[in-house]
């Protein structure tokens, strides 16, 4: 659902230095709880699904099987990623996980991008605050950011990458993170089934909780604050609401996504309501695309792949990421701009008229899922029984993965 269709109310509400400070206050609090009102039912029912296949899905060969560069394992690795949490750090951690035992860091790539960009929580909540065309440049994008990604990883100098292995071993730790045993789909049938999908419910809400509130918290103060005219200045020659930007500029609102992306820090799901904003206020389409594949880019992300690998693989691959990024994206925006496909941008002052709370299939779908979504967390918040405690100590985490075959 387009953000223009939100409703009417909200016109006469002032913008600018004219507010008074609870005024202001006031119109930022609306901004952030009705975002989060309006996406929470994507998101648990995301969150939901990711976690049955977490918990189902067995991966005990998953490493093994990444060790060559090959089309299939690419997209063994892309699928295994899609079927993961969107948490950026999470993707992060999982990824260098599957580098350190043994897959090519091709195919460590390939999952990292299918992880953040691919899953289904992703695709609804660009669906409530974007639009449809969106989702769909969205996976579009994200298997370009895969095929545009994958020689260039490839064709790394090996020193790189065998500096980024040699820190690995050296900086030791633990792998991934840990979560319930993997169970098979019948164990669904039975309650212990359902204890181990809330568990990873849970976790994958602690990890990404965090980026999901500071992003909706940024942009709804960004859609109470800041005036038309600054946008205006920060994309060049686009005026909110009036069309497609002019061709000869895609490439500076490309760079600009990331840029933003870059400063705002916010990763995952989190920057999608900020996309939103950004795009009622001028980026062009292939900016916004470029800004929701730059989460990967934030500079808390930056910061653990210098932990992770070191500085001089870290640079190296973070640039190989940033040109799928922007490359992907301006292929995007040619395409669909041929085709006609590029949704209108919401006219300015959008934002003030929103009504974000009225009675329609938002309502019903959070009376839905909001209880479901508690209902979850109610299942993983249940201590351990000594029999799942000694299953699960034994059994394959769900989101662990065994040391590949030497």
């Amino acid at each position: 659902m387009h953000l223009d269709r939100l409703g009417p109310r909200g016109m006469d509400r002032p913008r600018g230095p004219g507010r008074t400070v609870i005024e202001l206050f006031a119109e930022i609090a609306r901004h952030v709880t009705g975002m989060a009102w309006k996406i929470a039912w994507g998101l648990i029912l995301g969150f939901g699904i990711s976690a049955v296949v977490q918990v189902c899905v067995r991966n005990e060969r998953v490493a093994e099987r990444l060790g060559q560069p090959t089309l299939g394992a690419v997209a063994l690795a892309t699928a295994f990623g899609a079927a993961s949490s969107s948490c950026s750090y999470a993707a992060a951690a999982m990824s260098k996980t599957l580098f350190r035992k043994g897959a090519h860091l091709v195919n460590a790539t390939a999952f990292l991008f299918a992880s953040t960009n691919l899953v289904i929580e992703i695709g609804l909540v660009i669906w409530v605050l974007l639009g449809w065309r969106f989702v769909v440049a969205e996976v579009l994008g994200g298997l370009l950011l895969i095929g545009i990604a994958s020689p260039l990883v490839a064709n790394l100098p090996r020193s790189i990458v065998e500096a980024a292995r040699s820190h690995l071993r050296d900086a030791g730790g633990e792998d991934g993170h840990g979560g319930p045993e993997t169970r098979p789909v019948r164990a669904l049938l039975s309650t212990s089934g359902w204890v181990a999908v809330g568990r990873t419910f849970r976790s994958d809400w602690r990890m990404v909780g965090r980026d999901i509130v500071l992003g909706i918290a940024i942009a709804g103060t960004l859609a109470a604050v800041v005036p038309h005219e600054v946008w205006q200045a920060l994309f060049p020659a686009a005026e909110p609401g009036a069309g497609q930007v002019p061709l000869r500029l895609i490439g500076v609102h490309v760079l600009i996504g990331p840029l933003v992306a870059v400063l705002s820090s916010v990763c995952s799901v989190g920057n999608i309501p900020l996309a939103a904003v950004l795009w009622e206020n001028g980026i062009s389409f292939a900016g916004v695309i470029a800004f929701v594949f730059a989460d990967l880019l934030a500079l808390p992300m930056l910061l653990v792949y210098r932990r992770y690998y070191g500085l001089r693989p870290a640079l190296a691959w973070s640039a190989c990421l940033l040109a799928a990024i922007v490359a992907s994206a301006v292929i995007v925006e040619l395409v669909f701009r041929s085709g006609g496909w590029i949704p209108p941008p919401p006219p300015p002052g959008t934002a003030s008229a929103r009504d974000y709370f009225a009675w329609d299939y938002t309502t019903v779908l959070n009376a839905i899922f909001v209880p479901l979504g508690l209902l979850l967390a109610y299942l993983g918040g249940r201590p351990r029984t000594e029999p799942e405690a000694h299953h699960g100590a034994s059994g394959t985490s769900a989101h662990s993965v065994p040391p590949a075959r030497s």
